[in-house]
């Protein structure tokens, strides 16, 4: 796949920590979509045995080796809360040609007054340079808004339109959709997702992403996947699909529900492409991610388990979320979330 577009595989430098193997290998669920994002993956420390881990899942992941981080956060000009989650990686070569680089990283703190940011290389594996006049979204547009926080960006090269769109959430009950012809300045097209699209007692509708992924039994050519809350206070993945990107119809059930995938919260879902079949990968409230088989046409309910263990030092620390995938010159990456959640970085592996 051109390095344009993120490729489909199961998607920053620190030196190691005492008794860390930086070398740990990472395993990840790979494919592609014309949206050019994928997901899964599973980790263990070096010399220890993966984390258990169902055979369906391992049959779809390549091997992964830890990079780096991708920011140098001690060093930033933008750095409220001194943590950033959801990465999202996109191409511009041949989409956007007075990009400041090859490759546009957008992500976000999680705490108010969050913020969506970007930063820019040449490869995916960095080094990614700030870019200076973050945050290129806020918490207040008027008059559009006026929030708490926004973050979780998650960016969409909308082909037809030759934009890059941008989906975000702010507060937790609202997903937005804001609209570039040059991945930096953006306006505002509106709501995409709240909670009173979702059945009564939905409290969070947020972290969402979306796909190109024709359903043509539903005359859709986008898919969404995000999380979802309710007054039982235990969160699942929820799926909606649109024809145009902007307008989309929503199922009243979960896609992944929290208890079939044994879990007690998930959050941060991917959409996986592999092998003629479609998969959401999906951190849990344990630090892990797993892996869910949905199908071509998003009627399965196949929950293959674990396939990510973060590494016990950084920086995992116990923690891995949010993965985004993506390869250049048909190599593979993943950039996720690493490290606490209300302490994380962005964290880069390389197939």
């Amino acid at each position: 796949m051109p390095e344009t577009q993120p490729h489909a595989r199961p998607s920053t430098s620190s030196d190691a920590a005492p008794g860390v193997d930086r070398r740990t290998l990472l395993r990840g669920a790979a494919a592609v979509t014309a949206a050019g994002a994928l997901g899964g993956l599973a980790a263990s420390p070096a010399g220890a045995s993966p984390a258990a881990s169902g055979a369906g899942a391992a049959n779809v992941l390549p091997r992964y080796t830890f990079v780096r981080e991708a920011l140098d956060t001690a060093n930033l000009a933008y750095n409220p809360t001194g943590e950033f989650i959801f990465p999202c990686l996109r191409g511009t070569v041949g989409r956007l040609p007075d990009a400041p680089g090859r490759f546009l990283l957008y992500y976000a703190p999680h705490d108010a007054p969050g913020g969506i940011c970007l930063a820019y290389a040449d490869t995916p594996e960095g080094p990614y340079t700030e870019y200076p006049h973050n945050p290129i979204i806020g918490r207040e547009w008027a008059p559009h808004y006026s929030v708490s926080h926004v973050s979780s960006p998650h960016a969409l090269w909308n082909e037809r339109e030759r934009e890059m769109w941008l989906y975000f959430h702010g507060e937790n009950t609202t997903t937005r959709l804001a609209r570039s012809g040059d991945g930096i300045h953006f306006h505002y097209e509106g709501e995409v997702l709240t909670t009173a699209m979702l059945p009564e007692g939905t409290t969070e509708t947020s972290y969402a992403r979306v796909f190109e992924h024709p359903l043509p039994d539903r005359g859709s050519r986008y898919v969404m996947v995000f999380m979802r809350n309710d007054t039982t206070n235990h969160r699942s993945i929820g799926w909606g699909w649109s024809a145009d990107g902007v307008s989309f119809d929503f199922d009243p059930e979960p896609l992944v529900d929290h208890a079939a995938a044994g879990a007690a919260n998930l959050s941060g879902p991917h959409v996986v492409e592999e092998g003629g079949s479609t998969y959401v990968a999906y951190h849990t409230g344990e630090g892990d991610i797993r892996l869910t088989e949905v199908g071509r046409d998003f009627s399965l309910r196949r929950h293959l388990g674990t396939v990510h263990e973060p590494m016990a030092g950084p920086p995992d620390n116990g923690r891995s979320a949010a993965p985004s995938y993506g390869s250049h010159h048909g190599t593979q990456y993943m950039l996720y979330e690493a490290g606490s959640r209300l302490g994380a970085t962005i964290a880069v592996a390389r197939a």
